[in-house]
């Protein structure tokens, strides 16, 4: 009987060697909110409340990488530091998202979820959310066989006074058709009404940075998915573009890019931060040397105020506030971002963020001026829609391509 056991284990150990392993599959991305109205026209004020959105989410997140390593992640506002400890701003519709699928619990249901890099942790609307839920998909841990409690609760606050409360669970998760078993994640007992469907498009918010600035002490999905063997490659890949969007799990899309990358190693193992070569415009080089977090849940390129007034000298833009500028429509400059050597440039749609004014023939900018993160830089979307973006777990380094 012993025999025939041992017999049975080697089979089964060679099958499962010569079984096809999981390929890296794409979900497909939308962007289902945008800070331009339907007719192209901008608010500089949902602009102003993006970027402070921005920095609440980013100071939070290291917070949490001070109270989980002992070390400071960066060195902000000390005024803006306490001004925002212990919140996490999700914006509202006003705000740009890149939405994805997700599949969560046995059997699997799917949920939307925001797909972001600049955070961590894992959330869904619970079955106790409230009346603000209506129009999300629930998930509701009793009814899949693989969820379990943690027996801790979780709590994010947001810049507009609004939270999301609950319980955490793990539970298994499908990315793309990768399994992550025992994920955690959280399952809000109560969702605002800023987080109902009218103001956040997406059931749940998916981070993908690192553990160190989780506010649940927990990987990421895809993390997870890295530490469990689940992935055939430590890498995933982000297009956002107009159409065609998708994130990529297990590897890159080819047919999306120009090789060869170029990597850079990231400089902290919080967020994907990287250090830059040079920031120019209009073939002036006005930033020389810089750190940057690479955010796809930022719309934006925010820097440092003094350095953005700077940029902006050069091609006489007006300030119209809040570290927000203006100029004609029709005289877009040419940006460019340097980057382990390689120089990125910026399109003119890209940059040019929407018609601001009554005369239609003034826009705003895609750079803006942060105070509240001290001389660190976010490259958001208006920088990551103009590149193929490789985010590699394995060796720690964020690579950039050309798009095809």
């Amino acid at each position: 009987m012993r025999a025939l056991s041992v017999s049975l284990t080697a089979a089964l150990q060679a099958l499962a060697i010569t079984l096809p392993q999981p390929q890296p599959l794409s979900i497909p991305l939308t962007k289902r909110s945008s800070l331009r109205t339907d007719d192209g026209y901008v608010d500089p004020a949902s602009i102003r409340a993006h970027i402070s959105s921005t920095e609440t989410k980013l100071l939070r997140g290291a917070a949490a990488f001070e109270r989980n390593t002992g070390v400071a992640l960066f060195s902000p506002s000390p005024a803006k530091r306490a001004e925002v400890l212990g919140s996490d701003p999700l914006v509202d519709d006003s705000n740009e998202r890149w939405y994805g699928k997700i599949e969560v619990g046995t059997p699997p249901y799917t949920f939307t979820i925001d797909c972001d890099t600049g955070s961590t942790d894992f959330f869904l609307p619970g079955p106790s959310c409230g009346e603000a839920c209506s129009g999300h998909e629930i998930y509701n841990p009793n009814s899949s066989s693989s969820a379990e409690p943690l027996g801790r609760t979780f709590t994010v606050e947001y810049s507009d006074g609004s939270m999301a409360t609950g319980d955490l669970y793990t539970d298994t998760v499908l990315l793309a058709g990768f399994k992550a078993s025992a994920q955690t994640l959280g399952v809000a007992s109560l969702y605002s009404y800023e987080l109902s469907s009218e103001n956040f498009g997406a059931d749940g918010l998916m981070g993908m940075a690192f553990e160190s600035v989780s506010e649940y002490g927990a990987n990421s999905v895809f993390q997870t998915l890295v530490s469990q063997g689940a992935v055939p490659e430590p890498v995933f890949a982000f297009k956002l573009a107009s159409s065609g969007s998708e994130l990529y799990i297990g590897g890159v899309n080819s047919a999306l890019y120009y090789a060869p990358f170029t990597y850079l190693p990231i400089t902290q193992q919080g967020y994907w931060q990287v250090a830059g070569d040079a920031i120019g415009i209009d073939g002036k080089e006005i930033v020389n040397g810089f750190s940057a977090i690479v955010d796809t849940g930022t719309t934006l390129i925010l820097g440092d105020t003094s350095y953005v007034s700077q940029l902006y000298a050069v091609i006489n833009a007006t300030e119209v506030g809040g570290g927000v500028y203006s100029l004609p429509c029709d005289a877009m400059p040419n940006v460019t971002i340097t980057l382990g050597g390689k120089s990125f440039a910026l399109s003119a749609e890209t940059f040019n963020f929407g018609k601001y004014g009554s005369s239609g023939n003034t826009c705003l900018g895609g750079i803006a001026g942060s105070d509240g993160l001290g001389d660190l830089w976010i490259l958001g979307d208006v920088f990551l829609r103009n590149v193929y973006t490789a985010f590699n777990v394995g060796n720690f380094s964020v690579g950039f391509a050309d798009l095809a």
